[in-house]
């Protein structure tokens, strides 16, 4: 055996033990339940000095705020890479409905099983592995490496990271490079890293008209017809063209709610939930301003009223092609053989907090066929060469070469 394989094995049956140790625990969001501190005491060994930090009401047990948030970190100086992800996992839905019991990690047919496999537990293995590897080897490595793992990303996402980030730059601490390790891989392992990601702008729209008798429409004010041309142009609207990073922002409607559930009676109001994914070519305060725009023309002589209620969950960023970015494609092509594609395309992810403090975000973790679904799973033979990738992009960026 070569010694490429045998490093091949020994990273993978390590990622694999720590996986299975990490799946174990039921972390339900935002519960923990006890996975930072397995990965505190083995970071503490490999001479990172790690904090925990604590934000939301209080938990259970009275004694600490509910989201728990760990960062560890090695060294002084700087650049800092961050590996940044999230041990807790979404709900498992009927649990009958598994093959195997979603907390009860199963090697199976070259998968490992279990809910929080692909999202994102062996992800934290890997980047574990990798940098126990990396300072065995490199003691005295340049700058520093660093570990932001929070148990708030699956839920509402507001004692998390977010808050994390609000307390290291308080304190002046800046993240140079962060690799979150979401799961972006889509066919093969590192066929796809994300080095963007759009922006999320929702919206409650409520439009109110008069209760009536549908016979005596004169007497009313239906919110329904009054919304419906606005709809019609607010649907067909182009908001931009997008860029050579990323598409054309788009715009979904996904609740309309109205009626008093009497076929008689005209209602009162309509509720409606938007939401714009937007690139780097338009703004929060442009979508808002042209949203407003279609309204009060088709409302401006209307009995109904309108009004809208704004959340921005996240502002679009982007990682050009530079030193991160190619460290990471030169690690994948070193272990896996693949050109990997640059992508912003997908959901949200904690990158959105990070990149504005001016830290380079790429995503790159397992292949994401299954998260989120019953039987959740991932290549176990990934997980070993997930691990390799990681240790060569911190090669990559601390080692003088």
């Amino acid at each position: 055996m070569s010694n490429t394989n045998k490093q091949a094995v020994t990273h993978q049956q390590a990622t694999v033990d720590l996986s299975i140790t990490l799946l174990e625990r039921p972390s339900v969001t935002p519960d923990d339940d006890g996975c930072q501190d397995i990965l505190s005491e083995r970071l503490t060994q490999a001479g990172f000095d790690c904090e925990f930090m604590y934000f939301g009401d209080r938990d259970k047990t009275g004694e600490h705020a509910e989201v728990k948030n760990l960062w560890a970190r090695r060294g002084t100086t700087d650049p800092v890479i961050c590996f940044a992800g999230h041990t807790d996992v979404v709900p498992t839905g009927d649990e009958n409905n598994w093959t195997y019991p979603p907390f009860t990690p199963t090697l199976a047919d070259g998968y490992l099983w279990a809910r929080g496999a692909a999202d994102m537990k062996t992800g934290i293995a890997a980047f574990t592995v990798a940098a126990e590897r990396f300072v065995a080897t490199h003691p005295q490595h340049n700058g520093s490496i660093a570990f932001l793992i929070t148990s708030d990303e699956e839920g509402p996402s507001i004692n998390g990271t977010v808050k994390v980030i609000e307390a290291l730059e308080a304190r002046q601490e800046k993240i140079t490079y962060c690799l979150v390790g979401e799961p972006s891989s889509t066919e093969t392992l590192g066929d796809i890293i994300k080095n963007g990601r759009r922006g999320s702008l929702g919206a409650v729209l409520t439009v109110t008209g008069k209760q009536g008798h549908v016979a005596y429409p004169h007497l009313a004010c239906n919110p329904i017809h009054a919304a419906l041309p606005a709809l019609a142009q607010l649907t067909a609207a182009t908001w931009d063209a997008g860029n050579e990073y990323f598409p054309a922002t788009s715009l979904q409607i996904s609740n309309i709610n109205s009626g008093t559930g009497a076929t008689n009676v005209i209602p009162k109001t309509l509720e409606m939930v938007f939401n714009f994914r937007f690139s780097t070519e338009t703004t929060e305060d442009e979508l808002k301003a042209k949203t407003h725009a279609i309204f009060d023309k088709h409302f401006a002589d209307s009995k109904a009223e309108y009004a809208i209620n704004w959340k921005l969950s996240g502002q679009p960023f982007l990682t050009p092609e530079g030193k991160l970015v190619s460290a990471c494609q030169q690690a994948i092509k070193s272990v896996t053989g693949t050109d990997t594609t640059l992508s912003t395309s997908g959901g949200t992810s904690d990158g959105r907090f990070i990149a504005p403090t001016g830290a380079q975000v790429v995503e790159l973790g397992v292949r994401n066929a299954t998260i989120h679904q019953v039987d959740e799973k991932v290549e176990i033979d990934d997980l070993g060469k997930l691990a390799q990738i990681y240790e060569g992009i911190l090669e990559g960026l601390l080692l003088d070469k």
